[in-house]
């Protein structure tokens, strides 16, 4: 594993342009789990994620010579945001590779940091290859995001704080994409207090990694499709997986249902904004993945900040259908005045609250005369939304409700 003397010179080195990030106590997630839960918000960093921190310590050990040719680097948008800002630090120049898809938000902040932007490829792996291409005819240094010594021992700064702040956590829980933070927390961890549990959580849409863990050796997948985007490696790296195979004790895998549920719970529970891929230890936590004892000391990273506005919004929508907070349905009703009134008169009774109405007259599948009304309302939980539809079928509606 990297040496713990690397990660020390790294933290000496990244300190400086680094947020020293809380490891803060969740009394919540406390109470739920029976443990003793601690988050530790990298979120929070300047970059919005830990990955400032390897993406620095890289580019501050490379020569004059190769600083003064530029760096490249192919992210879903966090390392990309960690090199760009380091970049800018030292002075140079930062060409940064993205899957097609990334979300505006990550592509939008690495171009604020001043580095170019390049859209190639469906996912990490074929923006990497094109990468290595750009860097091959650029003649620029590859700054790659896990399987480099000098990355990972940077990310293993994350451990050094936490040791510091807090030295009795007795399990640590990481996400795993390629592989680089949990790499270097595990090596910190193993050199400094070889008893506390390392355990990695990959998405269900990811699994490379999970399998390879449990299998002992490298398994290939096809393709990745999760809403974790930070963590949506498709191949798995021989470094990293060494490294993980020797300082990592388990690895589970949470599905994008269990990360939406933990976006929305931190956000609503611990005001947190944080991205799937930041919050898939604390899925694996909500949705019991983790094996944890009453009263263990358990710290759970929060990897990053980034999520796409968009992908927030659909989280909460349908959070809040999960939830019992929000109900949809449509009706039928004769399309004449006081029709709409008295279907809106019953739901004003019973307490719901209308977000929104459409309205269709038009439709051909309606019969003349006929218009088709589609409601959303805000509700109180379960029992709230039986009180609606015993009323409306009460009052002879007949309704369809909408997922």
């Amino acid at each position: 594993m990297i040496p713990l003397s690397k990660i020390v010179e790294a933290h000496e080195r990244v300190k400086k342009v680094i947020q020293k990030t809380k490891l803060a106590y969740a009394p919540r997630l406390s109470e739920l789990s029976g443990a003793n839960v601690y988050l530790k918000k990298e979120n929070l960093q300047h970059t919005g994620a830990y990955k400032l921190r390897g993406a620095y310590n890289r580019i501050a050990t490379l020569s004059q010579e190769e600083r003064a040719k530029g760096v490249i680097a192919a992210s879903a948008g966090n390392h990309a945001q960690g090199v760009a800002y380091s970049a800018k630090q030292f002075g140079i120049r930062a060409v940064i590779v993205m899957p097609e898809a990334t979300p505006l938000l990550k592509v939008t902040g690495v171009k604020r940091l001043g580095a170019e932007v390049i859209l190639a490829g469906n996912n990490y792996d074929e923006a990497y290859a094109h990468a290595l291409e750009c860097a091959k005819e650029q003649g620029l240094c590859f700054i790659h995001p896990f399987a480099d010594d000098e990355v990972i021992a940077g990310q293993g700064t994350v451990a050094l704080e936490m040791i510091e702040e807090k030295s009795n956590i007795q399990t640590v829980v990481l996400p795993i994409g390629g592989g680089g933070l949990i790499s270097g927390v595990a090596a910190a961890y193993k050199q400094m207090l070889p008893n506390v549990r390392i355990i990695g959580v990959t998405a269900k849409g990811a699994p490379a990694m999970h399998d390879s863990f449990h299998a002992k050796k490298i398994v290939s997948v096809k393709g990745v499709k999760t809403i974790a985007d930070g963590i949506a490696v498709r191949d798995v790296t021989p470094r990293n997986f060494e490294y993980i195979l020797e300082g990592v004790d388990d690895v589970v895998q949470v599905d994008d249902e269990e990360i939406a549920n933990a976006v929305l719970y931190l956000l609503e529970n611990q005001k947190l904004v944080v991205e799937g891929a930041g919050a898939v230890g604390v899925a694996a936590l909500l949705h019991e993945k983790l094996p944890v004892s009453k009263g263990e000391n358990v710290a759970i990273v929060l990897s990053g900040g980034n999520i796409d506005v968009t992908m927030l919004s659909v989280i909460i929508e349908k959070g809040l259908i999960k939830s019992q907070r929000k109900m949809k349905f449509s009706v039928i009703l004769v399309d004449k005045p006081g029709s709409l009134k008295g279907l809106t008169d019953i739901l004003s009774q019973v307490g719901a609250n209308i977000v929104r109405i459409d309205y269709d007259r038009t439709s051909t599948s309606l019969a003349y005369g006929d218009a088709n009304v589609t409601i959303a309302l805000e509700t109180k939980g379960g029992e709230h939304q039986e009180e609606i539809r015993q009323e409306l079928w009460k009052n002879h509606y007949r309704f369809v409700e909408i997922d």
